[in-house]
Protein backbone atom coordinates (compact mmCIF):
# COMPACT_ATOMS: atom_id res chain seq x y z
CA UNK A 1 0.00 0.00 0.00
CA UNK A 2 2.75 2.28 -0.50
CA UNK A 3 1.51 5.66 -1.76
CA UNK A 4 -1.95 4.79 -0.80
CA UNK A 5 -4.34 7.77 0.20
CA UNK A 6 -5.78 7.64 4.04
CA UNK A 7 -9.10 7.21 2.68
CA UNK A 8 -7.90 4.18 0.82
CA UNK A 9 -6.31 3.12 4.00
CA UNK A 10 -9.45 3.56 5.80
CA UNK A 11 -11.43 1.66 3.33
CA UNK A 12 -9.50 -1.56 3.71
CA UNK A 13 -9.57 -1.36 7.35
CA UNK A 14 -13.61 -0.75 7.38
CA UNK A 15 -13.78 -4.03 5.18
CA UNK A 16 -10.89 -6.08 7.60
CA UNK A 17 -13.43 -5.24 10.56
CA UNK A 18 -16.59 -6.19 8.62
CA UNK A 19 -14.99 -9.46 7.72
CA UNK A 20 -14.01 -9.98 12.00
CA UNK A 21 -17.44 -9.23 12.67
CA UNK A 22 -17.13 -5.62 14.25
CA UNK A 23 -20.18 -3.38 14.47
CA UNK A 24 -22.87 -6.18 14.40
CA UNK A 25 -24.57 -7.39 17.89
CA UNK A 26 -23.18 -10.42 19.28
CA UNK A 27 -24.60 -12.47 22.06
CA UNK A 28 -22.68 -12.81 25.40
CA UNK A 29 -20.77 -16.02 25.63
CA UNK A 30 -23.04 -17.26 28.18
CA UNK A 31 -26.33 -16.19 26.27
CA UNK A 32 -28.71 -19.56 25.51
CA UNK A 33 -26.55 -21.74 28.25
CA UNK A 34 -29.69 -21.82 30.17
CA UNK A 35 -33.26 -20.38 30.79
CA UNK A 36 -32.42 -19.21 34.37
CA UNK A 37 -29.38 -17.50 36.21
CA UNK A 38 -28.87 -17.82 40.20
CA UNK A 39 -26.18 -15.43 40.18
CA UNK A 40 -25.88 -11.82 39.31
CA UNK A 41 -23.64 -11.26 36.76
CA UNK A 42 -22.51 -8.13 34.81
CA UNK A 43 -20.53 -8.16 31.90
CA UNK A 44 -17.95 -5.57 30.96
CA UNK A 45 -16.54 -5.69 26.84
CA UNK A 46 -13.45 -4.19 26.19
CA UNK A 47 -13.41 -0.63 24.59
CA UNK A 48 -11.48 -1.51 21.30
CA UNK A 49 -9.71 1.20 19.18
CA UNK A 50 -9.25 0.16 15.54
CA UNK A 51 -6.39 1.48 15.05
CA UNK A 52 -4.74 -0.97 17.61
CA UNK A 53 -6.44 -4.19 15.34
CA UNK A 54 -3.48 -5.89 13.53
CA UNK A 55 -2.05 -6.27 17.53
CA UNK A 56 -5.44 -7.52 19.15
CA UNK A 57 -7.21 -8.84 16.66
CA UNK A 58 -5.45 -11.61 15.58
CA UNK A 59 -5.11 -13.17 18.93
CA UNK A 60 -9.15 -13.37 18.46
CA UNK A 61 -10.48 -10.50 20.77
CA UNK A 62 -14.10 -9.76 18.68
CA UNK A 63 -16.55 -6.84 19.85
CA UNK A 64 -19.07 -7.53 22.45
CA UNK A 65 -17.51 -11.36 22.65
CA UNK A 66 -14.70 -10.66 25.14
CA UNK A 67 -14.25 -8.49 28.05
CA UNK A 68 -14.69 -9.28 32.07
CA UNK A 69 -17.49 -10.75 33.50
CA UNK A 70 -18.41 -10.47 37.13
CA UNK A 71 -20.55 -12.82 38.95
CA UNK A 72 -21.34 -13.41 42.48
CA UNK A 73 -18.30 -16.47 42.42
CA UNK A 74 -15.87 -16.17 40.33
CA UNK A 75 -14.30 -13.05 38.04
CA UNK A 76 -13.67 -14.24 33.79
CA UNK A 77 -11.58 -12.27 32.02
CA UNK A 78 -11.41 -13.52 28.11
CA UNK A 79 -9.11 -11.95 25.60
CA UNK A 80 -9.57 -14.22 22.42
CA UNK A 81 -7.83 -17.19 22.85
CA UNK A 82 -6.73 -16.41 26.58
CA UNK A 83 -9.16 -16.40 29.51
CA UNK A 84 -8.20 -15.65 33.12
CA UNK A 85 -10.46 -16.55 35.86
CA UNK A 86 -10.04 -16.47 39.76
CA UNK A 87 -12.47 -16.72 42.62
CA UNK A 88 -14.82 -13.74 43.09
CA UNK A 89 -13.13 -13.61 47.31
CA UNK A 90 -9.66 -13.33 45.47
CA UNK A 91 -10.50 -10.28 43.89
CA UNK A 92 -8.36 -7.66 45.95
CA UNK A 93 -10.33 -4.17 43.86
CA UNK A 94 -8.97 -2.73 41.49
CA UNK A 95 -8.57 1.06 40.22
CA UNK A 96 -8.36 3.04 36.86
CA UNK A 97 -5.24 3.34 35.34
CA UNK A 98 -4.47 6.03 32.34
CA UNK A 99 -1.76 7.18 30.53
CA UNK A 100 -0.54 4.75 28.54
CA UNK A 101 1.80 4.86 26.36
CA UNK A 102 0.58 2.14 23.27
CA UNK A 103 2.80 -0.29 23.33
CA UNK A 104 2.75 -0.74 26.62
CA UNK A 105 -0.85 -1.15 26.87
CA UNK A 106 -2.61 -2.66 23.57
CA UNK A 107 -2.57 -6.37 23.33
CA UNK A 108 -1.25 -9.28 25.61
CA UNK A 109 1.73 -8.54 27.62
CA UNK A 110 3.03 -8.96 30.84
CA UNK A 111 4.65 -5.90 32.91
CA UNK A 112 8.40 -5.62 32.83
CA UNK A 113 7.83 -3.72 36.56
CA UNK A 114 6.24 -6.67 38.49
CA UNK A 115 4.15 -9.50 37.60
CA UNK A 116 1.38 -7.97 36.30
CA UNK A 117 -0.86 -9.08 33.35
CA UNK A 118 -2.47 -6.92 30.63
CA UNK A 119 -5.47 -7.36 28.87
CA UNK A 120 -5.10 -4.42 26.75
CA UNK A 121 -6.97 -2.74 23.34
CA UNK A 122 -6.75 0.87 23.47
CA UNK A 123 -4.43 3.62 25.30
CA UNK A 124 -7.21 5.43 26.84
CA UNK A 125 -7.90 3.82 30.42
CA UNK A 126 -8.71 0.37 31.98
CA UNK A 127 -8.36 -0.68 35.23
CA UNK A 128 -5.65 -2.47 37.55
CA UNK A 129 -7.44 -5.19 39.08
CA UNK A 130 -5.78 -6.34 41.97
CA UNK A 131 -5.65 -10.41 43.30
CA UNK A 132 -5.21 -11.41 46.89
CA UNK A 133 -3.53 -14.68 45.49
CA UNK A 134 -1.33 -14.77 42.05
CA UNK A 135 -3.44 -16.32 39.54
CA UNK A 136 -1.72 -17.83 36.42
CA UNK A 137 -3.21 -19.96 33.74
CA UNK A 138 -2.91 -17.51 30.86
CA UNK A 139 1.30 -17.59 30.67
CA UNK A 140 2.61 -20.75 31.60
CA UNK A 141 4.54 -20.63 34.40
CA UNK A 142 3.60 -17.53 35.21
CA UNK A 143 1.54 -16.41 38.06
CA UNK A 144 0.17 -12.59 38.26
CA UNK A 145 -0.67 -10.46 41.10
CA UNK A 146 -2.40 -8.03 38.60
CA UNK A 147 -4.87 -7.95 35.62
CA UNK A 148 -5.19 -4.58 33.75
CA UNK A 149 -7.86 -4.53 31.85
CA UNK A 150 -9.20 -1.57 28.87
CA UNK A 151 -12.95 -2.29 29.17
CA UNK A 152 -15.59 0.50 27.94
CA UNK A 153 -16.89 1.16 31.43
CA UNK A 154 -14.45 1.01 33.61
CA UNK A 155 -16.08 2.85 36.59
CA UNK A 156 -18.97 0.03 36.68
CA UNK A 157 -15.89 -2.76 36.54
CA UNK A 158 -14.42 -0.84 39.56
CA UNK A 159 -18.11 -0.96 41.22
CA UNK A 160 -18.70 -4.66 40.66
CA UNK A 161 -15.45 -5.29 42.44
CA UNK A 162 -15.14 -3.40 45.19
CA UNK A 163 -12.55 -1.19 43.84
CA UNK A 164 -10.47 1.57 45.70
Amino acid sequence: MVGATRPAVQGVVNEITKLLGFGGTVPHPTAGRGRYQAVTEAFFPYDLDRRYLPIWGPLGVRSGRHGVTVTDDELVATFGRFRLATPRANVDGGHITSGYRWYTSVGLRMSFEDDGLTFGTNRRQGVCIHFVDKVGGVVPGRRHSALTVTVADCAGLIEAIGGA
